[in-house]
């Protein structure tokens, strides 16, 4: 039988009209495939040569059916410059979800991260840190120096410092934290100085218990290097700071209890003062010292603006050492027990001309003569700031109208005070225009004086919630909330 076409179109019917269905994931699959090989070539002719050689084809996942032909990443034509560009323009929220695509990406993606916090100290051993990372400008390696489990569920938490510890790592070690705990000192040199090479852009650097090795390591590798914060940090390990030369903000932690048990004298402020002479920032938290150590500090960082004094154990006599910090603008005292147990007499205290700002916060305000110099050290600011601050009652603060220049004064947490006290030395404040009162139970609404509240309307800011019981019990009023035990219920 003979096969012919005309007889075959002759009785050839019109087929019957192509059904919608829906394509099927393998379709779908090559049609991306196809336009964005076709993208990735039109930016190709039109993207500006390059030095550098696009980087090889990563292989791309097959499918099982074999009909499938293997089709190439289509971006492995543009070249890592381009790619870049590309990736910049989206958010970064996106980064990490764009990092695993591939390892190409996940190395470009990496390019973008500046800060981070290392965990795994190991990472950083094995160099993988800074080549997934070469563009960091803020790194904390704190929780990486301290041996701990990671499948540990105890968290210990200070102000300073958080980290998991296991619950053997206390014994013996008189404190949450012990020597054993810590890599050793030689560890942390050696990975400090592969980041400090394959990092060279470090901005900010946080570290515990560092070398005079460490701080050279770094100083001779970042010299864009603006900031550092030592941790359980001692005064000879700080001579290797004075390679800092760009140094504008440092932050010492000494002595914190049941942390850190170093100490940071006069031995370490002088180091400190003479090799970083751009101090701009300077907080030093449980240190040790005395007039010798603040003079050095006020000789030498003579662009000195902010000091932040936390728990610190001074000796007696260092307030009037502030008087060589000049151009000193923001003075900060948190969580300090005293002030200064032997301020010495008025004349020999000095002062600071260009202080703008006292802050107190969590201090202990008893000691009616450490408080008097402090004042009169501060004669000149303009902005006084007390929040939680034991000891704060109507006396101590009437102290504080030895500074006539008050602008703006903010009162958070002075349960001792009343209105007496407070409205005493607000009146003597002749150019003041600002003032805060926050949770200060002792100053009732019921007791503002006729001048006090034409002070008040004179403000240009103005904040008033001294008694927040006040405040509740008006607010739940007619709520039938706040009552005690049945009374706040009523059954149905």
């Amino acid at each position: 039988m003979s096969f012919s076409p005309e007889r075959n179109n002759h009785h050839h019917q019109q087929p019957p009209p192509l059904s919608k269905k829906r394509l099927s994931w393998r379709d779908v699959w090559l049609n991306d495939q196809q336009a964005l090989t076709h993208a990735a070539l039109k930016m190709r002719l039109h993207s500006p040569l390059s030095s550098t050689p696009p980087s090889d084809p990563d292989e791309t996942l097959t499918l099982d059916n074999p009909n499938i032909p293997y089709t190439p990443d289509p971006f492995s034509l543009l070249s890592d410059e381009l790619l870049l560009s590309i990736l910049s323009k989206l958010p970064a929220s996106q980064h990490v979800t764009n990092s695993a695509v591939n390892k190409r990406w996940l190395k470009l993606n990496g390019r973008f991260v500046q800060s981070i916090k290392l965990l795994d100290w190991e990472f950083l051993e094995s160099g993988r840190l800074t080549y997934r990372f070469p563009n960091l400008t803020d790194i904390d390696l704190v929780r990486a120096c301290v041996r701990s489990s990671r499948n540990s569920g105890i968290v210990f938490t200070h102000s300073f410092v958080s980290f998991h510890l296991d619950s053997s790592s206390l014994e013996g070690s008189g404190g949450f934290l012990g020597k054993h705990n810590l890599l050793h000192s030689r560890e942390i040199d050696r990975g400090v100085r592969i980041l400090s090479e394959g990092c060279r852009n470090l901005r900010r650097v946080v570290v515990i218990s560092p070398g005079e090795e460490t701080l050279l390591c770094v100083a001779e590798e970042c010299l864009t290097l603006q900031e550092l914060e030592l941790h359980c940090c001692a005064d000879l390990s700080l001579r290797g700071i004075s390679g800092c030369r760009n140094l504008q903000i440092l932050k010492l932690i000494g002595c914190v209890d049941g942390f850190y048990d170093t100490v940071v004298s006069d031995i370490g402020l002088t180091i400190v003062a003479q090799g970083c002479k751009r101090l701009v920032k300077l907080e030093l938290v449980g240190c040790e010292g005395s007039y010798d150590g603040i003079k050095a500090i006020g000789q030498c960082c003579q662009m000195l603006e902010e000091l932040t004094l936390c728990d610190h154990r001074m000796e007696g006599g260092w307030l009037a050492a502030l008087s060589y910090c000049t151009n000193l603008k923001t003075l900060r005292l948190q969580g300090c027990k005293n002030v200064d147990t032997s301020p010495g007499d008025d004349e020999h205290l000095g002062s600071c001309p260009a202080l703008e700002e006292l802050h107190l916060q969590q201090c202990h305000l008893r000691d009616k003569q450490g408080v008097r110099a402090l004042f009169l050290v501060c004669g000149a600011v303009r902005e006084l700031v007390f929040k939680d601050c034991w000891g704060l009652e109507d006396s101590a603060f009437g102290i504080a109208s030895i500074c006539r220049g008050v602008k703006s004064v903010s009162l958070e947490g002075c349960s001792l005070l009343t209105m007496e006290g407070l409205d005493a030395v607000v009146i003597s404040w002749k150019e003041l225009k600002r003032l805060r009162v926050v949770s200060c139970n002792n100053i009732k609404d019921s007791e503002i004086t006729p001048a006090l509240a034409s002070l008040f309307s004179t403000l240009k800011g103005f904040k008033w919630q001294p008694d927040s019981r006040s405040l509740l019990s008006s607010g739940l009023a007619g709520t039938g909330m706040g009552k005690k035990g049945g009374r706040a219920f009523k059954r149905v």
